[in-house]
Order: structure tokens, then C-alpha cells, then sequence
């Protein structure tokens, strides 16, 4: 059976939902959004598999181990994985004597001053758009100012916190303190934001890992051999947290073949194949001794140096109720930054949130 590609994310997950629903076994295996991985576990659907797989959990990312758990459970296996990252513009950077940013504030100063000396149209590009990014976007900021949406339980909202208050209010200074990022961000999603960058007009740009393989295109960038990767900034005490995504696998827990099921999911994650989906798809591996491997470096040197990016790699959060919680967590936010009562709008949707989570 095979299912829409990943794109199509909403049907992939109505198939799912319908499939594994019947109880009947089938499919035995199936891939998931890590963002479904507790909704599917809560519901019965995924086999827990700490007794297979518990001993090898340390050889893969422990952001992916992490998005794969839920209720203390491991309830999928970490298979590929992207995640959020900051694109720079090297040439830029060099011109003004500026390191790659570690923080915030570091890139702050080094877009402003690019903005000043007229070397950039702007400093600063992401997704605002009322939408799935921008949660995504909202969890790398917040994560990387010790902050959340949801409590690590899943059972309390925490996005009213002073500490994540600071992290979107620093999204909205972007925009209105600052003026490093257009106000067209809060309508931008991941196309309209790359493209100005990709054009040559913009000093740092948050997306995925899709954009460098355009940006070092001749014939449709203007900045090809000009562009670095690195780890998405944090705030101070903070660490970096680029918001992970990618497809994770999991086992029907009414398969009626669990040991054929094991033995395709310890093969599929094992190293090796892990590296050759990366040499022949393009797929990230979850494993960071694969990202060391000589033959990978040679091919695919861009991936192999994401290994520190996806290093700090943060799940969304982690509920079985998560498409009404990114749903209120969109709105909130959105008008956060819309309106600029930062502290009153996440006030109000955590109280939603709340109500969501706690029933």
C-alpha cells in the first residue's frame, strides 16, 4: 500500500487515522509526522517499543528520541529528520567583520549594521504567517529562551510564561523595534520568505534544510557559493533549538506480523541504510555517527555539516491533542505579533490551551 507523498500531509494523516482505526493489523508499518506521534500512541494505535529498540535509543539524536516518546513510552522510531536553521550570507557577514551569530542579540547587531550601511534590504527573514510554521517557528524561539507552549507532561500550558512573553516579543521587535524583518513576515510562510534571500536581498533568513540546494542554484540564486548554515541563535542562558521535523516510524500495535514489523524497522534505522537513503534521497539521517561517515561527507557535504543543527533539534508539543493546541497556538501568537500586547494575547491562549489539554 502506498500512501500520498509527505507533502500531502492532511491525507496522509486522514489515511492513517481510518487505517489504524480498524484495528485490523494492517498497515504493519507506517510512517508518521512526529507531530501525530502522541495522538496515534494515546490512542493505542503504535506499538510501544522500548523492548526492541530501548537499548540503542542513545545512538540516535536526542531530540528524535525525544519527539518518538510519549507517556515515558517509546512509541516510534527516529527515521529521518529535519529542522529548523539559520541561513547566512557569508560574503555579508565578511565584509563587516562579523562572526556567524550564536545569539539573538549577535545577530540583531549584524543585521542592523548591514540595514545601516545599506549592504542589505533585510536583516532578518521568517514565518509569521498564521499557520503550522508558525508554531515552528515559535517553538525554536521559545526553546531557545527556556520557554514552551505545554509543559514537558503535556498536561499544562506554559506559553504565558514571562520567559516565552520574552521570546515572541523578540519576534515582534523584529519587526517593530529593530527593523530587521518586513512586516510582510506575519503574511509569509517558507516560499515567500526564501525567495527574497535566494534573490540576494536579505543578511539572514530562518528556514529548512530544502533552501540550500536552491540558494546554491546558478540559475535561480543570485547568492549561489555566498550562503552558510548554521544553528538558529538563543538568548542568554539559553542554547539553541531549531524545531524539529522529519517522518519517524512506527508498528501497528494490532499487526499480526511484530516480528517481521521489528525486523523491518531495525534494518530501515540501522546505519547503513540509514546512509544509503542519504546518499540516494536526500534524507537526513537520525543517527550522528552516520553524518561521520567519509562517503557521506564526499557526496553530501551540506548535510554532513547539519550534524551541529540538528544536534539541538526541539520537538513541537508533544499531546495527543496537538492540532487543536498548534490550532489555538497559531492564534495567539499571531495576534501577539499582530497587535503587539504580547503579554495579554499569550495570557489568552494558554488559557485555551488549557481547556484543551486538561480535558
Amino acid at each position: 500500500m502506498e500512501l500520498p507523498p509527505p507533502s500531502s500531509s492532511t491525507e496522509v494523516h486522514q489515511s492513517l487515522v481510518q487505517q489504524l482505526a480498524r484495528k485490523n493489523g494492517s498497515p504493519d508499518v507506517f510512517t508518521q509526522d512526529v507531530i501525530w506521534i502522541a495522538e496515534f500512541a494515546a490512542a493505542g494505535w503504535a506499538l510501544p517499543l522500548d523492548e526492541y529498540f530501548g537499548s540503542v535509543k542513545g545512538q540516535f539524536f536526542d531530540g528524535t528520541i525525544d519527539a518518538c516518546t510519549y507517556d515515558n513510552k517509546l512509541t516510534a522510531l527516529p527515521w529521518g529528520i529535519d529542522s529548523g536553521m539559520l541561513f547566512y550570507r557569508k560574503d555579508l557577514l565578511d565584509e563587516i567583520g562579523a562572526k556567524v551569530p550564536e545569539t539573538w542579540a549577535d545577530m540583531v547587531a549584524a543585521a542592523m549594521k548591514l540595514q545601516a550601511d545599506k549592504k542589505t534590504k533585510f536583516g532578518f527573514l521568517w514565518q509569521g504567517k498564521q499557520a503550522e510554521v508558525l508554531v515552528c517557528d515559535a517553538v525554536s524561539v521559545l526553546a531557545s529562551n527556556n520557554a514552551s507552549i505545554l509543559s514537558a507532561d503535556g498536561r499544562s500550558a506554559t506559553l504565558g510564561s514571562d520567559k516565552a512573553v520574552e521570546a515572541i516579543q523578540f519576534l515582534h521587535d523584529t519587526i517593530n523595534k529593530y527593523k530587521i524583518s518586513p512586516a510582510d513576515v506575519l503574511s509569509w510562510d517558507e516560499e515567500p520568505s526564501r525567495a527574497p534571500f535566494t534573490g540576494g536581498e536579505a543578511a539572514f533568513l530562518r528556514n529548512w534544510s530544502y533552501v540550500y540546494v536552491l540558494a546554491q542554484d546558478e540559475k535561480a540564486s543570485k547568492v549561489a557559493g555566498k550562503v552558510g548554515v548554521a544553528p538558529l541563535p538563543h538568548f542568554p542562558g539559553g542554547k539553541s533549538a531549531g524545531c524539529l521535523g522529519g517522518y519517524q516510524y512506527g508498528i501497528n500495535a494490532n499487526t499480526k506480523q511484530r516480528e517481521a514489523a521489528v525486523e523491518f524497522l531495525t534494518w530501515m534505522a540501522s546505519p547503513e541504510t540509514q546512509l544509503r537513503f542519504a546518499l540516494k534521497m536526500g534524507i537526513a539521517p537520525t543517527r550522528p555517527a552516520v553524518f561521520d561517515d567519509a562517503t557521506l561527507g564526499k557526496e553530501q557535504p551540506f548535510m554532513q555539516s547539519l550534524k551541529p543543527v540538528f544536534t539541538g533539534a526541539t520537538p513541537r508539543p508533544k499531546t495527543p491533542k496537538y492540532p487543536q493546541v498548534s490550532l489555538a497556538a497559531q492564534s495567539g501568537i499571531s495576534r501577539a505579533l499582530v497587535t503587539g500586547k504580547v503579554k495579554e494575547e499569550l495570557e489568552a491562549a494558554s488559557k485555551k490551551i488549557d481547556a484543551i489539554v486538561s480535558k
